[in-house]
C-alpha cells in the first residue's frame, strides 16, 4: 500500500486572550492568601478549551491554589515532544496521543523517557469530516489532499477509518500534515485541501461557509475518548496537589458553563479567542459544547469504553503494529477519586 504523506506548517502559537466583562467574576478573595502554584499547561486552541479559559477568568485555578499558563500549540508534534521533554507540565488534548507515544507509535523525536497518563476525561472529540461544497460524500475524496494535523496521531486514525469504511485505501488520498485545527480549518477555506476533521466550533464555521458535513466520529464510533487531561507519572507524583487543583477548577468550570445564566459571558469568551466567532456561531457552538447528553463532560470522568475504542482503531493503523485492548495501563483513576471522593469511571 502507497501512503503519501507531505508535511507543512503554516501555524503559530495564538495567545489566550480574553474578554473583559463587568459581570466576569473576580479571582476567590482567599486566592493571595498563600502563593499560587504555577502550572504550563499546553492544548489546542478551538472552543474545546472554553473550560479552561473559564478556569482562569472565573479565578477557580487560583480557588484551588494554582496559576496556569494556556499555551496554544501550532501541533501535536510540538505538543507531545515539549510536554515529554519537561517544557510543560500537562496538556489537555487527544487520548489517542498519550496511546500513540506510550507504544512508540509516535511522530516527534524527544529526548528522555515517555511516561504519561490521563488523569481527567474532558469529551469525545466533537470531530466532523467537512468537505469543500463541491464534495458530497466520502467516496467522491478519492484522488483528493485532505488535511490532517498527524498522519499517525491524533485523529487521523478516525478519518482514515472513514475512509476505509468508504471501500478506499490511504493510497487513494494524500493526506498532508497541516497542523491544529484552526490552522487546517483556513487551509481548507483557502481552497488548499478538499476537506479535513474539524471539531466544534470549527465545523461550523466551514459549514457557514458552505462547507459539507460528511460524518461525524460520534456516528461512526459510538463512545470515544476524545480530550483528556495528562502528564507524566513523575511530574504528577511530585505535584499531586497541584493536579487535583487543576481538575476541581475545570470541574468548577464545568459546572458554571452548564448554569444557563452564563451562557452571555461564555459566548464572549468565544469571540474573544477566534476572530471568526460571530454572536450566533457562539451560540450554536454551545449549544453542542454544552448538551446535556453529548457535551462536555461534566464529571470529568474518564470513559473506558471510549478508550478501547481509541485502542481499536489504534491496533488497526498503528506503526510498528500492536494488539491494545486494556485501557488501565494508560489511566490513573486514583485521582479522580482523590479530587472528588466519586467513582471516577463510567
Amino acid at each position: 500500500m502507497l501512503l503519501r504523506v507531505v508535511y507543512r506548517s503554516t501555524c503559530t502559537i495564538r495567545p489566550c486572550q480574553l474578554p473583559s466583562s463587568p459581570k466576569v467574576l473576580p479571582a476567590m478573595p482567599n486566592a493571595a492568601q498563600s502563593p499560587l502554584q504555577a502550572v504550563n499547561m499546553i492544548t489546542f486552541g478551538g472552543g474545546y478549551s472554553l473550560p479552561a479559559w473559564v478556569a482562569r477568568r472565573q479565578g477557580f485555578f487560583a480557588r484551588h491554589g494554582i496559576a496556569v499558563t494556556i499555551t496554544h500549540t501550532p501541533n501535536s508534534v510540538y505538543l507531545m515532544k515539549n510536554l515529554i521533554e519537561g517544557k510543560f507540565d500537562l496538556a489537555v488534548t487527544a487520548m489517542d496521543n498519550l496511546v500513540a507515544y506510550q507504544e512508540g507509535q509516535g511522530e516527534a523525536q524527544y529526548e528522555g523517557t515517555c511516561d504519561l497518563v490521563a488523569f481527567m476525561g474532558v469529551d469525545d472529540s466533537f470531530q466532523s469530516l467537512m468537505a469543500a461544497p463541491d464534495i458530497k460524500s466520502v467516496a467522491d475524496l478519492r484522488g483528493k489532499k485532505i488535511a490532517v494535523d498527524a498522519l499517525t496521531t491524533g485523529y487521523a486514525f478516525i478519518l482514515r477509518e472513514m475512509i476505509a469504511r468508504a471501500g478506499m485505501t490511504d493510497a487513494d488520498v494524500t493526506y498532508e500534515r497541516t497542523g491544529g485545527g484552526p490552522t487546517r480549518m483556513r487551509a481548507m477555506l483557502d481552497g488548499r485541501y478538499a476537506a479535513g476533521l474539524l471539531a466544534t466550533p470549527l465545523d461550523k464555521i466551514a459549514a457557514d461557509q458552505g462547507f459539507t458535513r460528511l460524518g461525524t466520529a460520534r456516528e461512526l464510533l459510538g463512545r470515544y475518548q476524545g480530550r483528556t487531561g495528562f502528564a507524566q507519572r513523575s511530574w504528577i507524583r511530585n505535584n499531586e496537589a497541584a493536579v487535583i487543583g487543576f481538575m476541581r477548577a475545570y470541574r468548577d468550570a464545568m459546572d458554571w458553563l452548564y448554569d444557563t445564566k452564563n451562557r452571555e459571558i461564555a459566548a464572549a469568551l468565544l469571540i474573544a479567542n477566534d476572530a471568526a466567532m460571530t454572536p450566533e456561531l457562539a451560540r450554536q457552538s454551545l449549544d453542542i459544547l454544552l448538551d446535556e447528553k453529548s457535551g462536555f463532560s461534566r464529571d470529568l470522568a474518564l470513559d473506558l469504553e471510549g478508550i478501547r475504542t481509541v485502542l481499536a482503531l489504534r491496533s488497526r493503523f498503528g506503526v510498528p503494529q500492536k494488539t491494545l485492548t486494556d485501557p488501565l495501563p494508560y489511566v490513573d483513576l486514583t485521582l479522580h477519586q482523590k479530587a472528588f471522593a466519586a467513582a471516577p469511571a463510567r
